[in-house]
């Protein structure tokens, strides 16, 4: 091996070029918090075993190639190494030292053997930004438990909270609580980044599943804290106004409605040419309340009588707060959605062209950019490597000895 070490030109075209994120953390909040990074111009490398990440074997597959990765993992490349492998800690050396920024969600006591742990990867690089992810925290009378989304909705409450009132909780589908974490993960590190750039010094960051959650609950939390009131279950209904909630028309299809103030209550009703806002049982947010259900029946009467579209058209145009009850394929065409360029094609090695979802953050300077696609396990290994300083013979006997692997 070469003392040469050369920087990855991936990065180029974002805030963050010339950053270096290597990303140790599976399934989906530590990995898709390196993805905003990748978005934002990190070159992010995706070190896995010859196994992969868990999210490369779950769920809808074409070619062998699983929905959860694809979905999760743009702006990447990956190297397969295998920590555990005689001759994998020079490698893992080598790499760290051109690493900024780290995110692992490796439990304790494989982080430490691993040599992962914030004091072990610190003695390569002084100034890593890592970043631990955990269900709970890293220390605590539930350290070290496994933990995923789903548990963390039931410590934080978010359960209890949803579905409607006198049925069994409802879990949250859509993995609310790992993308607010991942977002976390992402906040963290460019925090930290910039205190670096100020003081020369990196740091330790652990963001837990659990504080992001409880975070979320400020309103429940802050309601108990100051009147002792406990957030009651009201499925699709408000706690504070009515009407809202979700209504199907004469074709089928739903609709959401809201209308917290007087404002949109009137032009509600005006544009489904009734007359509820000058009856007295709803003729304030109060009454409305008391007299919800009578209200919630006239309502679904009249979308009955209409079909979605028309009822969609009549309250936009009256300025109320509304909107479809939209499936996954609704979502793709839909166009405003097109119009912010959420859904982009990019081109995958194996599967071609592929939509994936791009970035949320729209940045007028530096803007945000899908640049690659998920990769195959293992695709820039040699790349990588070569970036290291390691020439082609080297690089074919740690092949050879599955210290290192590449796409098959």
């Amino acid at each position: 091996m070469t003392d040469t070490r050369t920087r990855s030109t991936q990065s180029a075209g974002g805030p963050l070029r010339g950053v270096r994120v290597l990303d140790m953390a599976t399934m989906l909040a530590g990995p898709y918090g390196a993805t905003l990074l990748g978005d934002l111009g990190a070159d992010v490398i995706k070190l896995e075993s010859h196994v992969g990440d868990d999210s490369r074997h779950l769920g809808p597959a074409r070619d062998g190639e699983h929905s959860p990765f694809i979905s999760l993992n743009r702006n990447k490349r990956s190297l397969c190494l295998d920590l555990g492998k005689p001759g994998s800690a020079e490698i893992f050396a080598c790499l760290l030292a051109t690493v900024d920024v780290l995110i692992t969600n490796i439990r304790e006591p494989a982080l430490s053997k691993l040599g992962v742990d914030y004091d072990s990867v610190r003695k390569h690089r002084a100034d890593i930004v890592w970043i631990g992810v955990t269900a709970f925290g890293p220390d605590g009378p539930y350290a070290g438990r496994p933990g995923i989304d789903f548990l963390a909705q039931g410590y934080a409450g978010l359960l209890s909270l949803n579905g409607h009132p006198g049925a069994p909780p409802v879990r949250v589908t859509v993995p609310m609580v790992d993308t607010m974490t991942s977002l976390t993960v992402c906040t963290g590190a460019l925090a930290a980044l910039r205190v670096r750039d100020a003081t020369g010094q990196g740091q330790r960051i652990d963001v837990s599943l659990l504080d992001v959650l409880v975070h979320a609950q400020a309103s429940g939390l802050g309601a108990y804290a100051l009147t002792g009131e406990v957030t009651p279950r009201t499925g699709n209904r408000s706690q504070y106004f009515s009407p809202s909630g979700v209504w199907t028309c004469r074709d089928g299809k739903g609709i959401v409605v809201t209308c917290p103030s007087e404002k949109f209550f009137r032009n509600f009703c005006r544009a489904l040419e009734v007359s509820w806002h000058e009856d007295a049982r709803f003729a304030t947010i109060k009454q409305r309340l008391v007299n919800e259900d009578a209200l919630e029946a006239l309502i679904a009467e009249r979308c009955r009588a209409l079909d979605r579209d028309d009822v969609l058209a009549r309250l936009v145009a009256a300025d109320v707060l509304t909107a479809p009850i939209n499936g996954i394929p609704d979502v793709v065409a839909d166009p405003q959605v097109r119009h912010n360029e959420m859904i982009v094609p990019v081109e995958h090695t194996k599967l071609g062209t592929i939509n994936v979802t791009a970035p949320p953050l729209k940045m007028h300077g530096t803007p945000a950019s899908v640049r690659l696609a998920p990769p195959l396990l293992g695709e820039h290994t040699r790349e990588i490597l070569t970036e290291l300083g390691y020439d082609g013979t080297t690089i074919a006997r740690l092949v050879d000895g599955r210290i290192v692997g590449v796409p098959r």
